[in-house]
C-alpha cells in the first residue's frame, strides 16, 4: 500500500501558498547523475532538472565528501571536474530556498561515454531490437523493456514460419528484473508487437502492456490466466502453412513492471475477425496485422493507452486507462463499422502520434492523414491517404501550434510527396509535388540550421532541404532516418545508422560514429534514443547484434540550462510512440531554437507526492503554525506508525516540497521515530512502500 503523510517537523516559511494541482501525471525521477572520465584526470558531469523544479535550483556535486564547484551551480547542468579521478564517486545535492539538500546516491565514473549493458538473449538466434522506458520499480531510474526479434523474423507482407518474439526488462547495470515469452501465437516483424511502458495508475512503479495470445508466459514464467485466458488452449498452435496466425484469441495484457507479472488481460479489441478482403483490405494476413501504439494524457491529467489495429484499408484504434487494479476501454472506433468514421479509411502510416494540438491540455492522437481528438471524435481527416513517416512539433515557431511534416507511400504524379500541415486542423501548409508515381519512404524534420527559423524539412522524393517555409536552402540534404540532441547548441543533429552528423549550412559534416549496430534494415533506427540520463541531451542505445547495449552519452559541455526532455508531454509521447512500426523520432512540443528562456514551464506533477508548497518570501523562521490534529502526535513525539502489514519489511521515500527524493530508508517494525530518518529540519512528505501492491 502506499500513503502521503505530510510530516510537520518544524515549519520553517511564512505564509505559505498552496499551488492548484497540476495537470499532467509524469514519472519522477531522480537526478540522473551521470560522471564520465574525458582523460587528463577530467571527469564530465551531467544531471536532470526537472519540469517542476524551482526557477532558482542550485547544486553542489561533491566527489566523495570534497565539494567539485566553487559556487553553487545555477546554470547549466553539467560541469567537468578538472581534479576528478575514476575511482572517486559522485552525488548531486540540490539547493532549493538557499539551503543544500541530501545527496541522492553515488554514481561511480564511466571509463568511457558508453555504458556497455549485457542481456541475457533467449537464444543465438536473437538480437535486441526496439526498446521502450520507463521506472519499473520506483527508484527513480530509468529500466528498459527490449523486444528481442528473431532472424527470421517477416514483413507482414511476407510469408514464413517466425520464432517466438521476447519482452525483457533490465536495468542498466544489466540485472535482468523479468522476462516475458510471447509464445508461439505471437508473430515476429516490425509491425506486431507495439509494447508500452509507463506508470498509467499512478502508484510510482510502470506497468508494460501489449498484444498477447494463447501460449504466452508472462514475467513469472506463468501462462496467461486472467479474463478470458482462464480457459484457453496453452498448446495450441494457429499458424497456418504460411506463418500467419489468422485465427485464434487475441488478447491485450497488462503486467506489472517489476515482476513481469500478469495484472489483467482482456480481448484485444478489435478481434481480427474473418480475413478477407471485405473485412481488411486482403486474405492474406497483410493489412489485418499492422498494429501501432503510443501513450497519450487523454483527459489531461492520467496517461491511457493507445492501441491502433489497421491503416492501409480500415483504421481501427482503442484507447485504454489501467486504474485502480482495472483495464477498462475509455474509448474506440473503427473507420468501415463505427458509424461516421468512415473518411478515415486507408488514412494511417506506420506510425503514430500523440500530442496537444488543439490547446485544451489534452492529446491527440495521430495517425498520418487523420487524426482523433482526445474523446475518440474525428479531429480532422485530409484525405492524403497512406504513408510511411509522421513528426510533430512547433516547427514553424512564426504560426501558432504545432505542425506535422508527413510523407506518402502512393503519392501519384504531380501531388506532394511530402507536406507540412497544420496539426490543428490537417491543411496542408506546403508541400513538395513529385513529378511520377512514387513511394516517399522517408522524410525527416528537425532544426538544423540555426540561420533559420524554424524546421528545415525534406524527404527521399525531392532533392535538397527547405526550411519551414518551404524555401529550398540547399541543394543537399543530411541523412533522413532520425535526429538528436548531441552537442552543446539548441540544434538538431542527424542520427542515421550509428554516425551522428552536424548539418554545415549546405551538407553535414561527422560530429561521431558510434559502435554498435542500429536496427531495422534499411530504416537505420537506434533501439532507442531518448532522454534517459544527465542533462537535456539525448543517450543513444545502439546493439552488438548479439548480447549487449550500448548506451551512449555525450560529454560535450552546454551552457543551456533546460530541464529534462522526458518532462515535455509531447517529447514524452513521442518516445512512447518511438518504437511503433517504422520508428520515428521524438520532438518538442516547442521550438527549441527560439531560447530555453522560451521553453514553457510543463503543467504536471510528478507521481508519489503532491503539489508543490512555495513561501511567498525567502525568509525563514518558525512559524506559530498549528499542525492538523492528526498530524500534532507526529510533531510532538517524533514518532509515526506505519500503516500496512504488520510483517515484512517497508520501504520509505521521503521527499522535500518540492518533491524531490532526499532520504529511503528500509524498516521492518511498525513505528519509527523520525530522528532514525537522520533528516533535517523541515516540511517533508512521506511515501510509504509495504510489500502489498500500491493503492493511492
Amino acid at each position: 500500500m502506499k500513503l502521503i503523510i505530510r510530516l510537520f517537523i518544524i515549519l520553517v516559511t511564512t505564509g505559505v501558498l498552496v499551488q492548484p494541482v497540476a495537470q499532467r501525471q509524469m514519472e519522477s525521477l531522480d537526478r540522473g547523475l551521470v560522471a564520465v572520465s574525458t582523460g587528463g584526470g577530467k571527469v564530465f558531469l551531467s544531471w536532470r532538472l526537472m519540469g517542476n523544479d524551482p526557477d532558482d535550483i542550485a547544486f553542489n556535486i561533491y566527489r566523495g565528501t570534497t565539494k567539485v564547484n566553487q559556487s553553487p551551480v545555477t546554470g547549466a547542468t553539467n560541469l567537468v571536474d578538472n581534479s576528478g579521478s575514476t575511482s572517486a564517486k559522485y552525488s548531486i545535492r540540490p539547493i532549493i530556498d538557499g539551503i543544500e539538500r541530501q545527496a541522492e546516491k553515488e554514481v561511480p565514473v564511466w571509463g568511457s561515454n558508453c555504458l556497455t549493458i549485457n542481456l541475457q538473449r533467449p537464444s543465438n538466434i536473437y538480437a535486441p531490437n526496439d526498446i521502450n522506458v520507463s521506472d519499473l520499480d520506483g527508484d527513480g531510474e530509468y529500466e528498459l523493456v527490449v523486444k528481442y526479434e528473431p532472424n527470421n523474423t517477416k514483413d507482414n507482407s511476407q510469408s514464413g514460419t517466425v520464432d517466438k518474439v521476447y519482452l525483457h526488462a533490465y536495468k542498466l547495470d544489466g540485472t535482468c528484473m523479468w522476462k516475458i515469452d510471447l509464445g508461439i501465437n505471437i508473430r515476429g516483424g516490425a509491425h506486431y508487437t507495439q509494447h508500452q511502458v509507463f506508470d498509467y495508475d499512478g502508484d510510482g512503479f510502470a506497468e508494460v502492456a501489449c498484444k498477447t495470445a494463447p501460449g504466452t508466459k508472462d514475467g513469472t514464467g506463468s501462462f496467461l490466466k486472467l479474463g478470458p485466458a482462464a480457459n484457453d488452449n496453452d498448446n495450441a498452435d494457429y499458424r497456418n502453412g504460411s506463418g500467419y496466425i489468422l485465427s485464434g484469441p487475441e488478447y491485450l495484457t497488462v503486467f506489472d513492471g517489476r515482476t513481469g507479472k500478469e495484472l489483467a488481460t482482456v480481448n484485444y479489441q478489435p478481434q481480427r475477425g474473418a480475413v478477407t478482403k471485405a473485412e481488411w483490405g486482403d486474405d492474406y494476413g497483410n493489412r489485418v496485422d499492422r498494429f501501432n501504439s503510443t501513450t497519450a494524457w487523454l483527459d489531461g491529467k492520467r496517461p491511457s493507452m493507445i492501441f491502433q489495429r489497421g491503416y492501409y484499408y480500415r483504421l481501427t484504434c482503442a484507447a485504454w486507462d489501467w486504474r485502480d487494479g482495472k483495464l477498462t476501454q475509455r474509448w474506440f472506433i473503427d473507420s468501415r463499422k463505427t458509424s461516421g468514421y468512415g473518411s478515415m479509411n486507408d488514412q494511417g502510416n506506420h506510425s503514430i502520434m500523440a500530442a496537444d494540438a488543439d490547446g485544451d491540455g489534452k492529446d491527440e492522437i495521430f495517425f498520418g492523414s487523420s487524426a482523433l481528438n482526445d474523446d475518440g471524435k474525428i479531429f480532422w481527416v485530409n484525405g492524403n491517404g497512406h504513408g510511411d513517416a509522421n513528426h510533430i512539433g512547433d516547427m514553424d515557431p512564426s504560426r501558432p501550434g504545432l505542425e506535422l511534416w508527413l510523407v506518402r507511400e502512393g503519392a501519384t504524379a504531380n501531388s506532394y510527396g511530402a507536406y507540412m500541415a497544420d496539426a490543428k486542423t490537417g491543411n496542408l501548409i506546403w508541400g513538395n509535388r513529385v513529378s511520377s508515381d512514387t513511394d516517399v519512404g522517408r522524410g525527416l524534420a528537425a532544426d538544423i540550421d540555426g540561420s533559420k527559423q524554424g524546421y528545415e524539412a525534406w524527404s527521399s522524393s525531392i532533392g535538397g532541404t527547405y526550411d519551414a517555409k518551404g524555401n529550398r536552402i540547399s541543394s543537399n540534404a543530411g541523412s533522413i532516418n532520425f535526429r538528436v540532441y548531441w552537442d552543446g547548441d539548441l540544434q538538431d543533429e542527424l542520427l542515421d545508422n550509428n554516425k551522428i552528423d552536424k548539418w554545415n549550412g549546405n551538407g553535414t559534416s561527422n560530429l561521431v560514429t558510434l559502435n554498435g549496430n542500429s536496427c531495422n534494415g534499411t530504416k537505420a533506427t537506434p533501439n532507442l534514443s531518448a532522454d534517459i540520463l544527465g542533462d537535456w541531451r539525448e543517450e543513444v542505445i545502439l546493439h552488438d547484434g548479439a548480447a549487449k547495449l550500448y548506451l551512449y552519452t555525450t560529454t560535450i559541455t552546454t551552457t543551456h540550462r533546460l530541464y529534462t526532455l522526458m518532462h515535455d508531454p509531447t517529447y514524452r509521447c513521442g518516445i512512447a510512440s518511438e518504437q511503433s512500426s517504422y520508428n520515428q523520432p521524438p520532438h518538442l512540443g516547442f521550438f527549441l531554437g527560439a531560447g530555453v528562456d522560451k521553453a514553457p514551464k510543463p503543467d504536471i506533477h510528478l507521481t508519489g507526492y503532491e503539489p508543490t508548497v512555495r513561501a511567498k518570501n525567502r525568509s525563514l523562521q518558525k512559524s506559530a503554525f498549528t499542525p492538523p490534529a492528526q498530524d500534532r502526535n507526529v510533531l510532538a513525539n517524533q514518532v509515526f506508525t506505519i500503516p500496512g502489514s504488520t510483517t515484512g519489511t517497508t520501504s520509505l521515500a521521503v521527499y522535500d516540497l518540492s518533491g524531490k527524493l532526499i532520504k529511503t530508508a528500509t524498516v521492518s517494525k511498525r513505528t519509527i521515530a523520525l530522528r532514525e530518518l537522520n533528516i533535517a529540519e523541515g516540511i517533508f512528505i512521506v511515501r510509504v512502500h509495504s510489500q502489498k501492491r500500491l493503492h493511492p
